[in-house]
């Protein structure tokens, strides 16, 4: 963000947004809107997801940690950004350290708690009827969001969506640094789906049960999906009967 002036008056969250993505590639704007929520909002971290048949594929954060508890959803399949997707609804969970939050996610929340993260907002991107993908705030200690800050969440959660629908299709994308964004994009999407693919063939199981076999080997060696993914479409990976 450009440095305000000190005779200027304190910038709003609409224009602090539009402050902080000026002048970005298009590549660049899921990154910078997650700096922003972290300026605008009581978090200690932000991440922007796409979700697709309950997969997220996470396009940018603004922290290694929020990166981390947004892999480890993608990993677990569960977790408050999982059932904003499938609510549409925020999900607000503001104790993962006790009481009903630790109840919904067991597993999620005690690797968030160890990993940093004691409530985690998750904002459904899209309209009333299709939800596309999430953006998920991460803060360091137990609590809420009053009025003002869920309404800027909000905001932050349109503007997000405004920004994915801008982003071009990879045929379209103009610049060589947006094609090979979106190209990664779509391979790391792609691998997860085709490792999928395999191991329904190794196993003889359908698609849920190869999915939920690959997240339960990356959640059991502490890795994540996307990681064992790549080792099974390699081939340095096989699943075998048991």
């Amino acid at each position: 963000m450009r440095p305000r002036d000190e005779h200027e008056e304190p910038a709003g969250p609409a224009d602090a947004i539009a402050d902080g993505v000026r002048g970005a590639g298009a590549g660049e704007i899921p990154a910078r809107l997650c700096g922003v929520a972290v300026e605008l909002l009581p978090v200690t971290g932000a991440s922007v997801s796409l979700h697709s048949d309950g997969m997220p594929v996470q396009l940018g954060a603004s922290s290694a940690q929020a990166a981390y508890v947004t892999e480890l959803q993608a990993t677990l399949g569960d977790g408050p950004c999982q059932s904003a997707a499938q609510s549409g609804a925020p999900v607000l969970a503001r104790d993962l350290t006790a009481g009903q939050d630790v109840q919904r996610w067991p597993v999620f929340a005690q690797q968030a708690t160890a990993a940093g993260v004691r409530a985690v907002y998750s904002m459904p991107l899209g309209n009333d009827t299709v939800c596309v993908g999430t953006l998920d705030l991460y803060r360091d200690s137990p609590g809420d969001l009053d009025d003002r800050e869920l309404r800027t969440a909000r905001l932050m959660a349109e503007m997000m969506t405004v920004a994915l629908m801008a982003l071009p299709r990879v045929e379209d994308a103009g610049e060589l640094g947006d094609d090979r964004w979106l190209h990664s994009l779509t391979t790391d999407h792609d691998q997860v789906y085709q490792a999928t693919g395999m191991i329904m063939a190794q196993l003889g199981v359908a698609t849920d049960e190869a999915l939920a076999r690959l997240r339960a080997h990356a959640f059991a060696h502490e890795r994540t999906a996307l990681d064992v993914a790549r080792d099974v479409v390699a081939h340095r990976l096989r699943f075998d009967p048991t």
